[in-house]
């Protein structure tokens, strides 16, 4: 260490920094963010956006998109825990320093990611979009019209300016207050698979949408139409990232935070779009404010015992609890559910319980092992819209009755034990009268 030299122990302390600062499971929200842009004004331009999440305890990282010393990970650490990628027309991100391998590793290690495009939207932000199940439109000329549902608002008012409320119902991911104001948007449609379960649309464009270039006349139908064009998606991956696809970067602006929006057709003019409410509650779940489950406390026993065997009979009675808290932006909650099931599992499910909760927290079950030995799992698998998924499992043998714990008598043979003795007595009285009496 005495030979090192300032520049290494810089690197040093940045990296531990790092990971103190990194994320922890126990506290959700104690994380670094990297933001990406491609241009320094859209630091001014989305302030209010980025400012949201300082003062909710991120640290945010600004790099333009030519900057070389862009890096995600430094001996085999990450030193961040979140991506906001602002930077649509961006071929590539420091000519190469960040490649779409590093940005799908990032997410394959568990981390959050921030993705918002515009009609300039490059090859590379495409290509993230689709290896994340998401599909922009391929005409890049092309942007969201919407005769029916457009904005009549101080802001540039045409038919390519959205105003949309059809907003996802789910109270972990959009928080438990109505967004009230439509959601101001204007950029690219992109559609997902449907067969793809990890995707969900979180604000979707009105049946009469559809995805042209609004300076030149329709030659051909529209590829994306209706109700298939998401404007806004979310992703959940296996291994609980969670990532956000926006077809439109002004959507997080300032200018559209701040702009009154009137809903063509309505007579209701809001003084407030509901873009700010909107952005600042997605990236709540984005970055696991809501929605993030932990368990605790596993434990299975006999009943009417305390200690944890390592092996169960057949026709045991048992009992088995769980603990299961959810992060609420500053502390653990008691998470309180009805449809959390466990598994008594060997090559399939043997016993099927849903697990009852005292809504503190506490979940438990129990239940009788059944008449088959072998190696089970205590197994549950828990995946509900918006949250975090749960994955437990615990192996456990169960062997037969050894030869002395059988019962001496066995009542249901009762009848079977009476038929041999009357025939005993029988014969014997048989033989007694046939000897002595002629």
């Amino acid at each position: 260490m005495a030979n090192l030299s300032l520049p290494s122990y810089f690197a040093i302390f940045s990296l531990l920094f790092s990971l103190i600062s990194a994320f922890n499971p126990d506290s959700p929200t104690d994380r670094r963010i990297l933001v990406i842009l491609d241009d320094i004004s859209l630091k001014s331009s989305h302030s209010i956006f980025f400012n949201s999440l300082t003062s909710r305890g991120y640290t945010l990282d600004f790099k333009l998109v030519d900057d070389r010393k862009i890096v995600l990970q430094r001996y085999g650490h990450y030193l961040y825990d979140g991506l906001v990628l602002f930077a649509p027309s961006a071929d590539s991100i420091a000519e190469g320093s960040l490649k779409l391998s590093d940005v799908l590793d990032f997410v394959d290690s568990g981390h959050d990611l921030i993705l918002a495009a515009n009609p300039n939207a490059s090859e590379f932000i495409r290509n993230v979009a689709l290896e994340c199940g998401i599909d922009f439109d391929e005409d890049s000329s092309a942007v969201i019209v919407d005769h029916t549902s457009y904005s009549v608002s101080e802001i540039d008012g045409d038919h390519t300016l959205i105003a949309s409320d059809n907003l996802i119902k789910s109270d972990v991911i959009l928080g438990r207050e109505k967004i009230e104001a439509p959601v101001l948007f204007r950029g690219i449609a992109h559609s997902i698979n449907p067969a793809n379960s990890l995707v969900v649309k979180v604000l979707s464009a009105s049946p009469a949408a559809y995805s042209a270039n609004p300076n030149s006349k329709l030659s051909n139908p529209p590829t994306i139409t209706g109700s298939s064009i998401s404007l806004v998606s979310v992703v959940q991956a296996r291994n609980n990232a969670r990532i956000l696809i926006s077809g439109s970067l002004d959507m997080f602006s300032d200018r559209f935070f701040r702009s009154g929006v009137q809903k063509a057709g309505t007579s209701v003019k809001h003084q407030k779009s509901g873009n700010e409410q909107f952005a600042t509650e997605i990236s709540k779940w984005i970055f696991h404010e809501r929605g993030h489950l932990k368990a605790l406390n596993v434990r299975h026993h006999k009943v009417g015992e305390t200690d944890e065997p390592s092996i169960y009979r057949i026709n045991d009675d048992l009992e088995y609890s769980v603990e299961v808290y959810e992060w609420s932006g500053t502390s653990w909650e008691p998470y309180v559910a009805n449809d959390l099931q466990l598994q008594f599992y060997m090559m399939s499910p043997y016993v099927l319980k849903t697990l009852s909760n005292n809504k503190k927290g506490l979940y438990h079950t129990s239940f009788k092992v059944p008449d088959v030995y072998g190696v089970f799992q205590f197994k549950i698998q828990y995946q509900s819209l918006g949250y975090t998924s749960l994955s437990l499992s615990k192996q456990i043998p169960v062997r037969p009755y050894k030869h002395n714990e059988y019962e001496r008598f066995i009542p249901v043979a009762f009848p079977y034990y009476g038929a041999s003795f009357s025939t005993m007595a029988g014969f014997f009285i048989f033989s007694i009268l046939y000897l002595y009496h002629k």
